[in-house]
Order: structure tokens, then sequence, then C-alpha cells
């Protein structure tokens, strides 16, 4: 049995509090999540808030509340508790000063004082000799007593750490081996003090004191990797496994930003994404399980998932992609469901009230739509023709191929007669259906009496069809909307 059989798995997710939920931060979770829970192991929830200045409570919310709608639950962190509590980082810093102090002590690490200034002079004139910039070691050989009356005096100083040059090679998950020469990174800040450690330790110390096994985290981190293991092998910490995701790339291949559309998961919830849809959209960018299955469930995945199938390559975000697997799921929804999710939408677009809701009529008006929605936003702009008491459009939108007006008022006139015609108990989209049907196959083009019926009811180019428009809009409804295509004309 390998180490890694043996080991008891504990994957995390670390996100900062510094911005809403990220659908990158979202997919590592995911993948963190279905693998420790494909390899019967533990996913932990932890919120690295050492950046005081950025890090707000309400993207610590967005972030909890995002992966609860998405269905990602952690057995421990922030709400849940365990036993390597507290799962913050802004609450752990008797931990970090413990370790700061022991590399201080042993002279591994040390503070330095050079400014800002001194720094940016200094890369400038590496960088002009074709050098990579990085720390000269200025500070490294100050004694005790310099740093305490420097310290006295009110210097700003940070604590750096100090490297062994050598090739630092690690075995990644999804990349295989991977090397880093550790002479090019010169003597690298891990914290602004004692109490204020950054990233690269901070996250050292959390996992080895949560007893972590795998990190799996975005590419990006890539070159973090050999600077903490450098840092593990100073404390005397064991070495954890690593796994570096795919970036998500836009359409252009580049990294997904603003510019290519919404970037944080809050906005995706916002356009009406459902879950389920996210979740299955989001296991396959960088990864996929050999079969010609497209749709998974989130039990699905975890019972498909390995992480040996997470590609190298770069992930293209494919929002045609989403916006099939978001129809797909709001195809599978009972009209109660779709209902109760559409709500919000209508409310938000000012349709409806809250407080006076007729659920029986949204039903009604989302059987229409269920088969063409691909996201919950989109129901407001198709069928907000059905809440109005008047609606606007040009005339121009009730003539069928090259009607005249006057050919457009007859069609109307008939319209009008056949529904007037009907009896209320009757006006039923069946119904509707067989009547105009009839007369409008003695017109010879169908669309001579049905193009005009549909715009006037609709005031839409495009819409559900005329016999279950006027069969939702209700008798007197639909006959008023032909008054007023009338009046138009």
């Amino acid at each position: 049995m390998s180490k890694e059989e043996k080991t008891k798995i504990r994957a995390r997710l670390a996100p900062s509090p510094t911005g809403f939920l990220h659908i990158g931060t979202a997919r590592t979770g995911l993948f963190n999540y279905l693998f420790a829970k494909k390899n019967k192991g533990e996913f932990i929830l932890r919120i690295e808030d050492t950046d005081e200045e950025r890090s707000e409570e309400r993207y610590e919310k967005d972030i909890i509340d995002g992966l609860k709608w998405l269905g990602i639950e952690w057995d421990e962190g922030p709400g849940t508790g365990g036993q390597f509590a507290p799962y913050r980082q802004s609450e752990r810093k008797d931990s970090y000063r413990k370790y700061l102090q022991k590399l201080l002590d042993e002279k591994l690490a040390y503070y330095c004082f050079c400014t800002e200034e001194e720094l940016e002079a200094k890369k400038q004139d590496q960088m002009s000799r074709g050098e990579a910039p990085k720390y000269n070691g200025k500070c490294a050989g100050l004694s005790a007593s310099e740093v305490e009356r420097k310290m006295a005096e009110g210097e700003k100083a940070v604590i750096r750490f100090k490297p062994p040059s050598r090739i630092v090679s690690f075995k990644d998950l999804i990349r295989g081996e991977v090397e880093f020469d550790s002479s090019l990174f010169g003597d690298f800040v891990i914290a602004k003090d004692l109490d204020n450690p950054l990233y690269n330790f901070a996250v050292i110390i959390d996992d080895y004191e949560m007893e972590i096994s795998h990190v799996i985290r975005g590419e990006d981190h890539i070159s973090n990797t050999p600077k903490q293991i450098l840092i593990q092998e100073a404390l005397g910490l064991p070495q954890l496994q690593y796994a570096h995701l795919p970036l998500i790339l836009g359409p252009d291949k580049s990294k997904l930003s603003k510019r290519h559309g919404a970037v944080s998961l809050t906005e995706y919830k916002k356009e009406g994404y459902l879950p389920e849809a996210m979740v299955n959209f989001m296991a396959f960018m960088g990864w996929n399980p050999d079969t010609e299955k497209e749709i998974f469930s989130l039990k699905e995945l975890v019972k498909a998932f390995s992480i040996e199938k997470v590609q190298k390559g770069g992930a293209v975000f494919n929002i045609q992609r989403l916006d099939y697997l978001n129809g797909f799921y709001i195809r599978q929804k009972t009209l109660d469901e779709l209902a109760e999710l559409c709500l919000p939408h209508l409310v938000g677009a000012g349709l409806i009230s809250k407080d006076e809701v007729d659920m029986e009529k949204i039903k009604e008006i989302i059987s229409l739509y269920q088969e063409r929605l691909k996201k919950l936003s989109e129901l407001p702009e198709l069928a907000d023709f059905f809440f109005k008491e008047k609606i606007e459009y040009d005339k121009e939108l009730l003539k069928w191929k090259d009607m005249s007006l006057s050919e457009i008022e007859s069609s109307l006139d008939i319209s009008e007669k056949i529904l007037s015609d009907i009896k209320e108990g009757d006006f039923n989209k069946d119904n509707l259906e067989k009547v105009l049907m009839e007369k409008a196959g003695e017109m010879g083009d169908r669309g001579k009496l049905l193009w005009p019926l549909r715009a006037a009811m609709t005031g839409k180019r495009a819409s559900a069809g005329p016999f279950e428009v006027a069969a939702v809009l209700g008798k007197e409804k639909a006959l008023q909307r032909i008054k007023e295509a009338k009046n138009k004309l």
C-alpha cells in the first residue's frame, strides 16, 4: 500500500474573503470535495482572512452561502466546528507566532528593515543588468543588538525566510514531477511581524495543524509550492501531496476575467442558473470522465471523480454549454418547483408584487416557456406581456409578410369575432386551436390570421403560440389586446 493510500484523506478549500466567491474558487472547492468524498476522506473549509484591510464579513458570507447553494458541505469549518478549530486565520495568530519565533531563533529567518524605495531601486538595477530580481540579503547579517535597536527606534520591518539554495522537486498529482531552483527566490517575506504572517507561511502552519493531507488548488499557486516545501522542511513538518488545477480560460484563451462576463458565483445565481447546472458545468472544466455521459449529479460526480483524469491544459469557459446544461435542469423541474424559483425574478422585474402572488397563473405562464428557457432571468422578458395592462410595440409588428394595413385589420376583426363567440368555459388552448386553425386554413396562408393575433396579444416578434397565449391571458384580456391593436392601425 502506498503512502498516499495509508494517509487519511483530508482536503481543504481556503478562500480569502476579499471578494465575492469566484467561479474558479468554487471549482477548486468542488474538486477538493469530490476528491475527499471519493476517497472516504474529509473536506475542510478554512477562511484565510489575514489580509485585514481587504477582508470583509460580507465576502465570507457570500463564500459560505455560495458553497452551500452548490451543495458542497464541509465536514469541518466555520459554522460546523471541528477538532482543529478555529477555522479563520485571524483567530489563529498564537500558532503562527510560535513557529515564526522558532525560525527566528534558529537563524532561518530574520528581520528586514529595507524600505520600499531601497527594494525598488535594487530591483530596477538587477533588471537593467538582465538579472532576475530577488532580495540581496542585506539585513541577513544584522546582529541581535542592531535588530533590537532598530525595533526600539520604530523602524518598520518584515520577517524574511532564508531558503537553502538547491533544486526543490515534488510530484504533482496532475502534472507529474516539478522542479524549481530555490536560488532564484532570494530571501522572501513570510510575515509583516510576529502577529501578521503572509500567505506562504500561514498556509503551512494551518495545513500542518489541521492534518491536511492533500492540497488541490489552481496552477497560479504552483510557484508558491517550493517555497512552502522549504518552510515545511525548516520547521521539520511533513510534506503534503500537491495537485495544481488548470486555470479557467475565457473564449480567447486568456485567464478568465470580468471582461469575459460574470466571474462571481453570485452573479450566475442572480442570472437564474441552477446549482445542479453549475456543479455539472464546473466539474467538466478541466476534468473528463472518459465517457460520453454529460449529465452528472453531485453524487454521481463523487463516484466518477479521479484526480488522474484532471487535464493539465487550461479549461475554456463555454457559456453555451452552461446554458445547455441549465436548460436541461430547468426542464427536469416540476412546475411547482420552477414557479418558486422564478418568483424572485418576476418580483425583481416589477411584474408582480411578492405580497399578491397567483401561483396557479404563474405556473400556467411558466409551462409555456419551460422548454425554451436557458436561465430563469429570461422569463420576465419573455412573459412580461402577461402581467402588463398595456403593451407597447410598433404597428409594423402586426404585419405578416406583405399584408396591407386593411388586410391586418380584417384579420384582427375575424379573430375578434371568433374569440367573442367562444364561451368562457370553452376558452382553453385545445378549443382555441381547433376553431382558429380551421379558419386559418380557409385563408390559404395560416400566418395571415395567426401572426397578427399573436403579435397583438404579446407585442413580441417571438413568443409562445397564439392558442396557448390566449388561453392564459383569458377571454377578456385577449379581446382587449385585439382592440388595442386595431386602434394602432
